[in-house]
């Protein structure tokens, strides 16, 4: 019996140690996969501390308190500053000035002779720019009332069509308004303030805001020509950036050439977006883009990627990943641009066929080289989520069953992302190489959309649709004018007259 209590014993002793073994395995696992979610966790916020605008997307205004960011671009050995040659920007007297003040010689200067009376042998002139005491001149308009003699009715004359109140801004000041909020994207009471301060013009944001909303309305068939015109262009840039109409996300689009600009707002970013501006509907030539996918549902047109953003990415993944194919990818992208550079400076259109064939052999090799060098580990599967019960609307609303979870997630690592990305849009990337009407990168539609998120840094937000419609329009057309190098201020003051100044409509 005591042999047999034994063996009892000892069969519960065991049973005991292999549920707590059981246990400590189960907790080991759980430990284990609690390791790996926060290194991949730790390896994600270390790429995001990593990245900056040198390496990244990100802007360079994202920078608070790092170094400025190396150049990727080669040093010409040339000094600082203007270059031998450069016409400068110096003052130059004019021929007829407003004002001429002269000093008189009164007395010698040795003998104290009276000289008043002698008269001047030369004359040495020199010219100061300044502003008049009143800068506001008030004109009144009065219509006269006669009466004829002969038959004696009383015909009054009339005023001219753009007078219509009895005290009103001309629209040169209401063109100052205008170029204040939108050009110079200044708040409507600091503008307000400014003409105050600056004219002694007291204008109230309601008027200022109605001001607005008249040039938009007067710019309408403007946009639609300049629309037109980019559709039909050979090479349009195409971004977009987030913005805020009030409390709700929204978008603004530019598509642009080197001499027209069109800004589109919607609160949309993707295909839904490029429906409602309409401007890509119908595009054939190149679009010069960031990547980004939505870009790629448009089958119509042709696609050039943005190498400077290539170029970044490569930077980052040979500085933080030390991936040295990147490297030499860079590499050989900045020397394609130094080469059509070089080829555009010396007159030629197109680069010959075996140069081309050469530089896409070196470019595939790299390609290879870099999936030969990247070793994919990819992260063992998380565990599904654990779907969520449906939220039941109203009284009568029945519970659907939760959808089955699909397979986990593995992921992926930025080279080989980067890398499929290469691969699968090299003719995008290497268009600039094939037509030298497209360019090396995107930085014109990068240019055009700076100033957006300028005057959503100064205001925070726009407050309705309808005055981000108007910026958009006004800003586009203000765009045109200084890219093509017209006045500004006459050309609004023309728009408030109703006789908007139309700008050249060719894209290129």
């Amino acid at each position: 019996m005591k042999q047999e209590e034994q063996i009892q014993r000892l069969l519960e002793e065991n049973a005991d140690l292999r549920k707590q073994v059981s246990e400590l395995l189960q907790e080991v696992s759980q430990l284990r996969q609690q390791v790996l979610d926060l290194s991949e966790q730790v390896e994600h916020l270390r790429d995001q501390l990593a990245k900056d605008s040198h390496n990244s997307h990100q802007p360079p205004s994202s920078q608070r308190f790092r170094r400025q960011p190396k150049s990727l671009r080669k040093k010409r050995g040339k000094k600082a500053g203007g270059q031998p040659g450069h016409p400068g920007n110096t003052l130059m007297q004019v021929a007829t000035p407003d004002t001429v003040i002269v000093h008189e010689v009164q007395t010698c200067v040795q003998c104290k002779l009276d000289l008043s009376q002698v008269p001047s042998l030369q004359v040495q002139r020199r010219q100061v720019l300044d502003l008049p005491i009143k800068r506001v001149v008030v004109l009144e308009h009065q219509a006269e009332a006669k009466c004829c003699p002969a038959c004696h009715p009383l015909t009054q004359a009339s005023f001219p069509e753009e007078i219509k109140a009895r005290v009103q801004y001309s629209c040169a000041l209401g063109a100052i308004g205008v170029y204040l909020v939108q050009q110079q994207v200044l708040p409507y009471e600091r503008a307000c303030e400014l003409m105050l301060d600056l004219l002694g013009v007291s204008m109230s944001t309601g008027e200022l805001a109605g001001l607005v909303q008249r040039t938009a309305s007067a710019l309408l068939p403007v946009e639609a020509a300049i629309c037109e015109a980019l559709a039909k262009g050979e090479v349009l840039h195409q971004d977009e950036t987030g913005c805020w109409v009030n409390t709700k996300h929204a978008y603004v689009h530019v598509s642009c050439s080197q001499t027209l600009t069109h800004y589109g707002g919607s609160s949309h970013r993707g295909k839904k977006a490029f429906s409602e501006i309409g401007l890509l509907k119908d595009f054939a030539g190149t679009l010069i883009h960031d990547g980004w996918r939505s870009y790629f549902l448009l089958d119509k047109c042709k696609h050039g990627l943005c190498n400077v953003h290539l170029l970044r990415d490569l930077t980052f993944l040979l500085e933080e990943k030390n991936q040295r194919w990147a490297a030499l990818m860079r590499d050989l992208l900045l020397d394609l641009g130094q080469a059509v550079r070089s080829l555009k400076d010396a007159g030629q259109t197109q680069m010959r066929e075996e140069e081309v064939a050469d530089w896409r052999r070196r470019y595939r090799d790299l390609l290879k080289q870099g999936l030969k060098e990247h070793q994919e580990k990819p992260l063992p599967a998380k565990p599904p989520p654990k779907p969520r019960e449906p939220v039941r609307r109203g009284r009568n609303s029945a519970k659907k069953a939760p959808a089955p979870p699909g397979p986990a997630k593995v992921a992926r690592s930025p080279s080989l992302n980067l890398l499929e990305r290469l691969s699968k849009y090299e003719d995008a990337v290497l268009a600039f190489l094939t037509d030298f009407r497209v360019p090396f990168s995107n930085n014109q539609a990068e240019r055009d959309l700076r100033m957006v998120k300028v005057q959503q840094k100064i205001s925070g937000c726009f407050r309705s649709w309808a005055g981000m419609q108007a910026f958009c329009r006004i800003r586009g057309y203000l765009s045109c004018l200084r890219k093509q190098g017209l006045p500004i201020l006459s050309a609004l003051e023309q728009t408030l007259l109703g006789h908007p100044l139309l700008p050249a409509l060719s894209p290129s």
